[in-house]
């Protein structure tokens, strides 16, 4: 999964976000618990907010969320963590197999917000969603007079390649060093 970071403000503040794309998550067996790789559940680990993804023409994408919430709350079983529930591919309605209905049921289950998207004809809708998370983090953040959740103390993943490129630059750096000391 890949790492993206924005810097943007919110209500004069100035906001990091850092969001962890999570792929290959499954269902093991039709269980209803997930099979995920370690990477996922370091991210799972560092992360302050989450935003649950299936799209309404992916049954098996909807039906991946109560296990995977149910996994996050194993990792995080006394944490206030906001949530939202995105439902994308508003615009392909025809080949629908979640129901908006279905959706807003999960959310409330879940205690998050639902939100209904096309990420492909209307990206506001998801930039709103994503909004609506940081001012949500902020209030709570907010609500813990000083005192941070042990979430924000965790250092975050850097991206695999930035870390890779600046394992290669210090490599240069000290060959050039060694190099430069023994004339």
């Amino acid at each position: 999964g890949a790492l993206y970071s924005r810097k943007f403000t919110i209500d004069g503040e100035q906001i990091s976000l850092q969001v962890q794309d999570t792929p290959f998550v499954s269902l093991e067996d039709d269980m209803d618990s997930i099979c995920c790789q370690e990477q996922i559940n370091r991210s799972i680990y560092w992360a302050d907010g989450f935003v649950f993804v299936y799209s309404i023409t992916d049954y098996e994408s909807f039906r991946v969320i109560r296990p995977l919430h149910q996994h996050i709350r194993r990792i995080h079983p006394n944490a206030n963590i906001p949530l939202l529930l995105m439902a994308n591919k508003g615009d392909l309605l025809r080949a629908r197999q979640v129901s908006s209905t279905e959706g807003l049921q999960l959310a409330t289950e879940l205690g998050g917000t639902y939100y209904e998207v096309s990420a492909r004809e209307n990206c506001e809708g998801v930039h709103e969603a994503f909004q609506q998370l940081c001012q949500e983090l902020s209030r709570i953040i907010g609500s813990c007079n000083g005192e941070k959740r042990r979430g924000l103390h965790l250092v975050r993943p850097k991206s695999p390649n930035m870390q890779d490129l600046k394992r290669r630059l210090k490599q240069a750096l000290t060959s050039k060093g060694k190099s430069a000391t023994t004339l």
